[in-house]
């Protein structure tokens, strides 16, 4: 038959459904989803940046058209790194409220994860974990060399195994960042098998019972690697009471080590009640709490003097 169709979706424009003519290689749009935001204001743009051994690494960064390109823009850096699991340009309906406000968005591509077959995944688990923290810390370093944004407007964000990655690199390169969003995370490498889903991920991580797999967990266990007197940036910790896929005394022990060891931002600890390791299963709850993320980013942004603009009319 002549007629096909086709999908498309990237991070700021959502699905839609296109008819195809193959004889006339024509196309028009047969579905499209409407959303209260206006998607043509932004671009999404890939950047490749070389990693701490020189392995070449994409980001995805999606920002407004006019956003100028000097540091001043605020940033909300995000990523995953694991468990052969690709990061694509699929929409993100809850990035518009950031970007409205003049904020660029990004997310890394790193090792650990599957965009570009299992060994890349390979390369970022076990004893290689090591190579997504380095990948996360080079895309900080790339959007500020780009001058897409400065470590004083940067906000990392990282949920789940992305919350172990928050952790690693808060502990590793806490001068890279403004603040921390960390959620439902891993972040007591050395006992995660203990509690939870944790003894399914040994093939991923490894298992602290093998005396090589534990030497390279402790040495990024980011609630072993808290040191006294350092200035941390502002810390989100966020947990749901209910999670038993990830044990929320993670993010409770790790919290409590901040607070006690940190002498730069505030640290704070946010429990969602009745709730799972995927949010509570309401709309209203899940925008209350990319809503109180979001005010902590532009809180901690705005202390440094920096100024956010108001939210821009769709």
């Amino acid at each position: 038959q002549d007629e096909a169709f086709y999908s498309f979706e990237t991070y700021n424009y959502p699905s839609e459904i296109h008819s195809l003519s193959v004889k006339k290689g024509t196309d028009a749009v047969w579905f499209k989803l409407k959303v209260p935001a206006d998607p043509s204001a932004y671009v999404v743009e890939q950047l490749f940046f070389q990693s701490k051994d020189g392995t070449r690494v994409p980001m995805f960064v999606v920002r407004g058209k006019s956003t100028p390109r000097d540091g001043s823009a605020p940033a909300y850096l995000t990523g995953y790194g694991g468990f052969n699991s690709s990061e694509t340009p699929t929409f993100r309906k809850g990035i518009f409220p950031w970007l409205e406000r003049g904020g660029i968005y990004a997310v890394a591509n790193m090792r650990g994860g599957g965009e570009y077959g299992e060994g890349w995944h390979r390369a970022g688990m076990k004893h290689d974990k090591q190579h997504v923290f380095d990948d996360f810390e080079a895309a900080a370093e790339a959007l500020v060399k780009e001058k897409l944004t400065s470590a004083d407007r940067l906000v990392a964000f990282g949920a789940s195994n992305g919350g172990l990655l928050m952790g690693a690199v808060l502990t590793q390169r806490p001068d890279l960042f403004r603040a921390v969003i960390c959620a439902v995370p891993l972040l007591d490498m050395v006992r995660y098998q203990m509690s939870g889903s944790g003894r399914t991920w040994t093939s991923e991580y490894g298992s602290a019972d093998d005396e090589a797999d534990f030497r390279a967990l402790y040495a990024y266990s980011p609630v072993h690697h808290v040191t006294p007197g350092t200035p941390y940036p502002s810390v989100l910790m966020d947990t749901a009471d209910s999670d038993d896929r990830v044990d929320p005394m993670h993010a409770r022990k790790m919290a409590a080590a901040l607070q006690a060891a940190s002498s730069g931002g505030p640290v704070l600890l946010r429990v969602e009640h009745n709730s799972g390791h995927g949010g509570a299963d309401l709309v209203r709850a899940l925008v209350e709490r990319q809503a109180d993320w979001y005010a902590f980013a532009l809180s901690e942004i705005r202390k440094t003097g920096a100024t956010m603009g108001p939210a821009t009319t769709p």
